[in-house]
């Protein structure tokens, strides 16, 4: 059974919005012994505050599934239109503020937000060996979070190193985008400063990590010079390389690899109900993403979400190994194998997300195993640094042919060959650089973000309208809350 860092431990609340669904602590306290006030006493606090913190990112299986489904690749699919309404919603671009999915979203990546605040609000209370360490796993998991937010929401409010108190959605106002990437650098040139290259356990931080989400934010930013340095402080560093079996990088023995810069880890050891889908150990979206009703080899059954078009499976070039790997043709598949049997769902296109779809497992496998699957997300792979970096490159017009270098590193694995190189340069290259994203990293979440920061959203994606769905809206929730104190998105 696969050991693992995250154990759900304390739920911090944001305003009256981010409610817990367990009690369980790591090393419980005699009862009503210590409150969040007197707590941090030793490193052992810190340390469970850190668990804590990074416990969020099992929560982000939603932020991968939804960004593939507001893109141009899948479809919501379910079992029917009205199958999780608000991913149907963003599916055709007709979502509004209220919006049960995106305001998942929201609070779960600010109670992220809020556990690291935490421990930085008490930073400096307690003193103990490695405390530095522990502190910049924090700010990178803060970025990670706030990152993420930027991405959806734009603007949001921001207090520091301090926990968010009820009253404070009335005086704190949203910062802007440019501020919030501010806080964002500053956070991961601190961890990239002061983490360990080497994880001291699995699933944890490491320099290179902090260093390829500074180089992302950078480009997103579109300061391209310093995006280009970060990420290639992670290639010359000599601890990643490209998985040779594209394939098994994505089976549970690939997990954690050498492609691997930072990893969301998941198990199967410990479920939950569909009433909170956020206290789950495994990867909620891999359940919702599997076949209707299978029966056969490899893989269980799901609940046919997420559903690949043919549009983006006609998106790989002929003899690319990737296709096979990201989209499984489920007619192709029964037909060569015996005993495949399995429903349509709607949006049926005959296609699904064979990375993350579910595999069969053994009999201990605990809690709902539509929700249990222990799939870990590959946030940060090696290949998406060369991709950015490649992208960094070219369009900030410092170094075409370094820009195909990395770009053709990802092809030639992808080919296995060097027939398949790409030689052209500037806008041309850029065009090359983008499409050779989406398919390597199809069915990982990225895709409708590069189209909104490329500025190629409106077009490719269908009901995508410009001005408006670069953003998410904040949740009615929130602005009813902070009673005029937050502005709703524009066209929300």
């Amino acid at each position: 059974m696969k050991k693992y860092l995250f154990t759900t431990i304390i739920m911090l609340a944001l305003f009256s919005t981010i409610i817990s669904c367990s009690d369980d602590f790591v090393s419980p306290k005699p009862e009503y012994s210590i409150d969040s006030e007197n707590y941090f006493n030793s490193k052992s606090d810190y340390d469970e505050a850190l668990v804590a913190a990074y416990d969020l990112l099992q929560s982000t299986y939603a932020n991968a599934l939804l960004g593939e489904i507001a893109s141009d690749n899948t479809l919501a699919g379910g079992e029917s239109p009205t199958d999780v309404i608000g991913w149907q919603q963003v599916d055709d671009m007709i979502h509004t503020p209220v919006n049960s999915n995106l305001r998942d979203i929201w609070n779960w990546m600010f109670a992220g937000v809020q556990r690291a605040n935490y421990i930085l609000e008490f930073k400096d209370k307690t003193d103990f060996e490695g405390k530095t360490q522990l502190l910049a796993e924090t700010r990178f998991l803060r970025a990670y979070y706030q990152f993420e937010l930027v991405k959806w929401f734009g603007g949001i409010p921001m207090k520091g190193d301090a926990r968010f108190k009820v009253g404070d959605e009335k005086t704190v106002p949203r910062s802007s985008v440019q501020e919030v990437y501010a806080s964002i650098e500053a956070d991961l040139i601190f961890a990239s400063a002061n983490l360990s290259p080497t994880a001291s356990q699995k699933g944890r931080v490491t320099k290179g990590a902090a260093q390829a989400l500074l180089g992302k934010a950078y480009l997103y930013e579109g300061k391209f010079v310093q995006a280009a340095s970060a990420f290639d402080a992670v290639i010359n560093s000599g601890k990643y390389t490209l998985q040779s079996d594209y394939d098994a990088m994505f089976e549970m023995a690939g997990e954690n690899g050498p492609e691997s810069v930072f990893e969301v880890q998941y198990t199967d050891v410990e479920g939950a109900g569909f009433t909170c889908l956020q206290c789950s150990e495994g990867n909620v979206a891999v359940g919702f993403s599997g076949i209707r009703n299978y029966t056969g080899p490899l893989f269980s059954s799901g609940f046919s979400f997420n559903i690949p078009t043919k549009e983006s499976a006609d998106a790989f070039e002929t003899g690319d190994k990737r296709k096979d790997v990201a989209i499984l043709d489920i007619a192709a598949w029964a037909a060569s194998n015996a005993g495949v049997s399995y429903g349509k769902g709607n949006e049926d296109t005959g296609y699904f997300n064979r990375k993350y779809l579910p595999r069969k497992r053994s009999a201990e496998a605990q809690g709902d195993l539509n929700l249990t699957n222990p799939n870990n997300y590959r946030a940060i792979r090696y290949a998406d640094v060369l991709l950015m970096a490649a992208e960094a490159y070219n369009r900030g017009a410092i170094d075409d042919t370094k820009a195909k270098t990395y770009l053709n590193q990802v092809r030639r694995r992808a080919f296995g060959d060097n027939n398949h190189d790409i030689s052209v340069t500037g806008a041309a290259l850029t065009d090359f650089i983008l499409a050779e994203r989406r398919v390597e990293l199809f069915g990982e979440g990225h895709r409708f973000f590069d189209l909104v920061r490329t500025g190629k959203a409106a077009g490719k994606i269908p009901g995508f309208k410009a001005n408006k769905n670069e953003l998410f809206p904040l949740p009615i929730e929130e602005i009813q809350f902070a009673n005029g104190n937050w502005q709703q998105n524009p066209g929300y």
